[in-house]
């Protein structure tokens, strides 16, 4: 008699009230998937084969305490936390340029290299997250024109026309939106990355 797969959210159900094999036949459904995705991304075996390990480390404790919720949706969740692991990897072995923070740093220069490899997308992903969060500190004036410009590719000339202040005031808030945004970089100590 041929027995039905349990489905992920069983699995997961079951493993969470103490059914140790549960997490063995979720292990073994996704482990090809999971670690060609890891793979794919850091080329290399024994590293992929640590960000598994690390991955499941990760989705252990967190079933162990009870922090699952993601219902139904096991193996995206997993696939989040490799992706993750893997940025985290190569962040910890400096493979991720780091910027000095001076004068003439541009951090929207980043945002703009079109010639990256699956790690600078997976890269510049994570930093247009991370400088999306730092905009939104930002005062509401300062933060709508740093928008109309690098993200909306506005002239000055436009900007000020369209918020109905000089090219001058423009040009300021522009200018202290990105003083701002240096403060709080350094504030939070965060690294933006090339």
């Amino acid at each position: 008699m041929n027995k039905t797969p349990n489905s992920d959210a069983l699995l997961v159900s079951a493993y969470m009230k103490g059914d140790e094999s549960a997490l063995g036949e979720l292990v073994t459904r996704h482990k090809q998937r999971i670690y060609s995705f890891i793979y794919s991304k850091v080329y290399n075996r024994d590293v992929a084969e640590d960000v598994f390990q690390d991955t499941f480390i990760k989705v252990i404790k967190t079933l162990k305490r009870g922090k699952y919720n993601e219902e139904g949706k096991f193996l995206p969740w997993v696939m989040r936390i490799a992706h993750n692991l893997v940025i985290d990897h190569f962040r910890k072995n400096n493979r991720m340029p780091k910027f000095e923070n001076k004068d003439d740093f541009n951090i929207f220069s980043v945002l703009h290299d079109g010639s990256l490899n699956v790690e600078g997308k997976m890269i510049k992903a994570q930093v247009e997250n991370d400088v999306k969060k730092l905009i939104h500190e930002l005062p509401d004036d300062q933060k709508e024109v740093l928008i109309m410009r690098i993200y909306k590719d506005m002239s000055f000339k436009e900007i000020s026309e369209q918020t109905g202040v000089s090219i001058n005031t423009a040009l300021g808030r522009m200018r202290y939106a990105l003083i701002n945004l240096r403060k709080v970089i350094d504030k939070h100590n965060i690294v933006l990355t090339n």
